[in-house]
């Protein structure tokens, strides 16, 4: 190890620091040969020269530049240790560079060897970081998986991994340290991706303890410590053709208008049903393709930006005529001053021929979360606009119009999709 070699390694930070505070306090007592003037007016000879500052520090004048050198003894042999060119290293670095050295010195440590020995230790953590590891077993495995799931896979890495760990040496990342960077995902509800990023980290470390850079895996040890994803999830349907089919019945849904409205709208916001139950009028800009769902109406008591993809315009101005001059959207079929009931869609889907363990009035979300990670939207987009908390609070009175722009196109591209499932399914039913 560096620190057995070298046993300043082993000490705090603040030793140079305070160090070097002092010796810039006491040099100013002691008058310099050199100045800045004098380095600025220092021009190239025929031979080159040296300005000597004391201590052993001088600079070397040629054609080339302006260079400081550190002149010194180390057990016997007269060595040069070069501190920096000019002006890219000032007058004022090159003696706080002088006094480093000097203080190896005392301890009787060669500074070029240090040097040598700092830099091959940095070198090392760079070929040994997490990220370079993960990249390197990214590349090494992505031609088994699909295309998509190639994609989920490094995204998750760079979205949640990378920023926080992927500079660490693999074999110094500690298990609360990765528990720390998994626990951000948790803070956004994703729990089941938490899981699933820890599942990927750990082949990660398993495969640098294969190549000899690691010793462990420290994602054994988080075994319990994060939140249980659901094991039952609401009910929803993955599968293109499925939507497919679902999207079909939909349109020729023989129930009320009002509810078929509902339900085509439902699958284009992906918002929770009590939300779309008890959207208003006044939440809506059609000219901007808005609808702003105040805080007092969100789970998360955060406001909310639902970005109206053409199809989901379309819908809005088909219902307006009937239900426009009310409060609600999509009102009670028996009182327009109600919003509609929690069961209103769910005895649709069931009139439709969907069981609950088939499809859901929460599974829209699910089916769109679903298929829009693996279509490779970023998972920030997708998060943001299911309306997942952010737990900083400085952040979350911003969060509403986060990613907007992205997210705009993101909802465009998921109607346009939609669409083209049931263009390309209606022939088959």
């Amino acid at each position: 190890m560096l620190s057995e070699e070298f046993p300043v390694f082993r000490r705090q930070p603040v030793f140079l620091t305070v160090g070097l505070t002092v010796y810039r306090q006491f040099s100013k007592q002691i008058p310099s040969m050199l100045t800045d003037t004098a380095l600025k007016n220092a021009k190239p000879k025929d031979r080159p020269y040296k300005l000597t500052d004391g201590r052993g520090l001088y600079v070397l004048v040629n054609h080339s530049g302006r260079y400081f050198r550190f002149d010194y003894r180390f057990r016997g042999k007269r060595k040069t240790l070069a501190l920096g060119v000019y002006p890219d290293v000032s007058l004022s670095q090159a003696r706080d560079r002088l006094y480093e050295a000097r203080k190896l010195l005392a301890d009787d440590i060669d500074p070029a060897e240090y040097r040598k020995a700092t830099k091959a230790m940095i070198t090392e953590q760079l070929t040994n970081g997490f990220e370079t590891i993960a990249r390197e077993w990214f590349a090494k495995n992505k031609h088994i998986w699909t295309d998509k799931h190639a994609a989920t896979v490094l995204s998750r890495l760079e979205n949640n991994i990378f920023p926080w760990i992927g500079g660490r040496p693999i074999t110094e990342v500690t298990p609360p340290e990765l528990l720390q960077a998994l626990r951000r995902i948790e803070e956004r509800g994703a729990f089941e991706t938490a899981h699933r990023v820890k599942q990927v980290c750990g082949q990660v470390f398993r495969y640098a303890i294969a190549c000899g850079r690691a010793e462990r895996d420290p994602s054994a040890d988080l075994k319990g410590a994060l939140t249980p994803a659901k094991s039952q999830s609401m009910a929803t349907i993955t599968d293109p053709q499925k939507i497919a089919s679902l999207l079909l019945a939909i349109e020729g849904y023989q129930g009320h208008f009002i509810t078929r409205c509902a339900l085509r709208f439902a699958p284009l916001v992906f918002v929770r049903p009590g939300e779309l139950r008890h959207a208003e009028w006044t939440e809506f800009n059609l000219s901007l393709a808005e609808w702003r769902i105040p805080a007092a109406k969100m789970k998360m008591r955060q406001a909310h930006i639902v970005p109206l993809s053409r199809q989901a315009v379309a819908v809005v101005e088909d219902i307006r005529p009937l239900t426009g001059r009310g409060r609600y959207v999509f009102p009670s079929l028996r009182s327009g001053d109600r919003p509609m009931s929690d069961n209103t869609v769910l005895a649709a889907l069931r009139r439709m021929g969907y069981a609950k363990e088939e499809m859901s009035g929460h599974g829209f979300r699910a089916m769109a979360s679903t298929l829009l990670h693996e279509q490779g939207w970023h998972s920030d987009f997708i998060e943001r606009q299911l309306a997942h908390t952010e737990r900083n609070n400085v952040k979350a009175a911003y969060n509403h119009a986060q990613h907007l722009p992205e997210r705009r196109k993101m909802m465009q591209a998921w109607a346009d999709y939609l669409d083209r499932l049931k263009t390309k399914n209606s022939g088959k039913q």
